[in-house]
């Protein structure tokens, strides 16, 4: 019967301020994703990269929800001080723990604020290269030319030497003709190929000329340029189309030939 008798007077005595308790830190959930809300749609119209908008709706939402939970606990009778003190005591320990994601966040911050590269860019670094697909506080996602996702963790990659190709990448492709062909009719069928294929830049102009002399063969280079996200269709076409080409009007292409000699030795 005691018992009953004092959890009655607990109940009595803390039910209201526990109620009062829940019923702030529900109204700071509500009111943290309204001014989430709020800073995405003010951020929106701003010119801010995708992360940085992300990281400054995200610290408005934890500021909102701790002053919320502050105010909850001393409605409680918590007291705040000595909380304080030893959220900031287990801070140390926790940071101390957890120093590789910590260097994650601060170079992620570098990144998003220092802008090496954007999102839509192409970029090779560390061995891989791809575009850029997202960028985040922990890590870097590249798409991969086989649209498998590479994840780099954002402290390997500040301080390391970066490619960023940006939007735009130039071809390198190469065509072998034979001796006999004539080299201003192949270099101006490629510059017609070139012309007319749609995800081709008119600027920077492509670059056309004869890159190297074989035994039997000259060698056209052709170096266009092209949006990322037409890169490797844009190769693949231009091949068949100046191959076909050269079949087309008869730009001869290199064969491997051997003369064999045969000699009558009278004994």
């Amino acid at each position: 019967m005691n018992i009953i008798d004092t959890l009655t007077q607990y109940a009595v005595q803390y039910g209201l301020q526990a109620a009062v308790a829940i019923g702030i830190f529900i109204a700071g959930v509500m009111a943290s994703r309204g001014a989430g809300n709020f800073a995405q749609q003010a951020l929106e119209r701003q010119t801010l990269e995708p992360p940085v908008r992300l990281l400054l709706v995200r610290i408005i939402k934890i500021v909102v929800m701790l002053f919320t939970a502050m105010i909850a606990l001393q409605t409680l009778g918590v007291p705040i001080a000595p909380l304080l003190a030893g959220v900031g005591v287990a801070g140390v320990g926790i940071g101390l723990a957890l120093q590789g994601v910590l260097s994650n966040v601060m170079a992620g911050l570098s990144i998003i604020f220092s802008k090496p590269y954007k999102v839509g860019e192409h970029i090779s670094l560390l061995g891989v290269h791809g575009d850029v697909v997202v960028i985040d506080i922990f890590t870097t996602t590249l798409m991969h030319a086989d649209r498998s996702r590479v994840l780099i963790p954002n402290r390997k990659i500040v301080g390391e030497i970066l490619h960023n190709f940006g939007v735009i990448r130039q071809l390198h492709l190469s065509f072998p003709v034979s001796h006999r062909a004539n080299i201003d009719d192949a270099l101006a069928h490629v510059q017609a190929v070139l012309q007319q294929h749609p995800t081709v830049l008119k600027e920077p102009v492509p670059a056309v000329g004869v890159s190297s002399l074989g035994e039997s063969s000259a060698t056209i280079a052709v170096e266009p340029w092209t949006a990322v996200a037409d890169y490797s269709v844009t190769q693949a076409e231009l091949n068949k189309s100046i191959l076909e080409r050269f079949r087309t009007h008869g730009i001869e292409l290199p064969s491997s030939r051997h003369d064999v000699y045969l000699v009558n030795r009278q004994s």
